[in-house]
């Protein structure tokens, strides 16, 4: 059975004590609240709008079908925008200092597909603490056997080819989310190495909330457009690759890029690392000076920060990051960033086919099972 994790290099605590008083003293002096601002206000809005208007276009609007699609595709974008800027705070508790209003944007995870209780335990609680660690953090557990993530995980012939497919994998990241991951995750006894003990009202929110995203998509389009069957299946799978595919690309470019770490624990199950010093070692920015992707991504594009400071809400991130970088130079820690979306896109590329390809053809025999099919039982003896 494998040991919880404990973060145990307690002289590298200092990093974290100087940047979070340095942070601390930045939202003091300039008396700026660390919740949502008129900046985020004006976020929240426009991408809840563009949802609701963009829906509501391609129910009631009656365009010909390349337009319909192409609706379609938008709002699975937006859905996945809202997720980052909306929901993903308030499900942090950053939004607001007043918890109701976290739990109504909370709520609206519901909305776009996926259980805001689920992924509380999955991302907050489990990914959080134990990033890029296989066997705890089950966010690079994406598809076991198909997608390698890890230096951990015993590489197979497929995977030598996921820098092609990987990409089209994400793309099927919101369907298995809204059909799949939330059930699974649920009913299992642990998530990472958290024990899943749920209140009995959950199991009602889960099938009930899910109940209400399945009439708005599935049932009511169907009642009220004049298409048949085989174009809402068309349409709706358009929806749901667009905002998987927009989801994958984020949370991987944060993760799986040249630069951040997939440390072992040692035999005692340690990570022999500080808390905040792992977290800077296994995130990375990326084009945080473009305003578009900033404006997009919901702080997603600056996980460094948001995984040392995960309740600050994302709009002060900008002002923070000047601080967290030049405190991870003075303590000499790398500070991991790409400056555009595209050179973060090609890196993780490289990344994924390190981890396959390469990997693949520099393991022996014995790392590789997949090798041993058709092979002579004297192979095993030999080796």
């Amino acid at each position: 059975m494998r040991k919880k994790v404990k973060f145990t290099n307690v002289n590298n605590s200092t990093f974290y004590v100087t940047v979070r008083k340095r942070v601390d003293a930045y939202f003091t002096d300039n008396n700026i609240s660390i919740h949502a601002n008129g900046a985020m206000w004006f976020k929240t809005i426009f991408f809840l709008i563009g949802l609701t208007a963009i829906y509501l276009m391609i129910l009631l609007g009656a365009f010909n079908a390349t337009v319909t699609l192409l609706l379609c595709a938008l709002l699975g974008m937006f859905g996945a925008f809202v997720g980052f800027n909306v929901c993903h705070d308030a499900i942090h508790k950053a939004y607001s200092s007043n918890a109701n209003i976290n739990k109504v944007f909370s709520f609206v995870f519901n909305l776009i597909g996926a259980s805001p209780y689920v992924w509380n335990i999955c991302h907050n609680i489990v990914h959080h603490t134990y990033t890029n660690i296989a066997g705890h953090d089950e966010d690079i557990d994406v598809a076991p056997g198909l997608i390698r993530f890890s230096e951990a995980e015993t590489v197979n012939k497929v995977q030598s080819y996921q820098h092609y497919y990987a990409f089209l994998l994400y793309s099927f990241a919101m369907l298995s989310w809204v059909f799949r991951k939330d059930y699974k995750k649920f009913f299992q006894k642990k998530i990472g190495e958290h024990v899943c003990v749920h209140p009995k009202i959950e199991y009602f929110k889960l099938f009930f909330y899910k109940g209400i995203y399945y009439f708005l998509f599935i049932v009511l389009p169907l009642l009220v457009m004049n298409i048949t069957w085989w174009q809402f299946v068309i349409g709706f799978l358009v929806m749901q690759f667009s905002q998987g595919l927009v989801l994958g690309l984020v949370f991987q470019l944060a993760h799986v890029v040249e630069g951040t770490e997939f440390p072992f624990p040692n035999e005692e199950g340690n990570i022999e690392e500080a808390w905040a010093v792992h977290q800077l070692q296994t995130t990375a920015n990326f084009a945080v000076d473009c305003k578009l992707t900033s404006f997009l991504c919901g702080g997603l594009n600056r996980q460094v920060e948001h995984h040392l400071f995960p309740k600050i809400c994302h709009i002060h991130y900008p002002a923070i990051g000047a601080i967290v970088k030049q405190t991870a130079a003075e303590f000499n820690l790398d500070y991991n960033e790409s400056p555009t979306f595209g050179t973060a896109l090609v890196s993780h590329y490289k990344t994924l086919k390190r981890l396959g390809k390469e990997t693949y053809h520099n393991t022996p025999y014995i790392n590789r099972p997949d090798q041993y099919l058709n092979r002579p039982a004297m192979a095993f003896v030999k080796k």
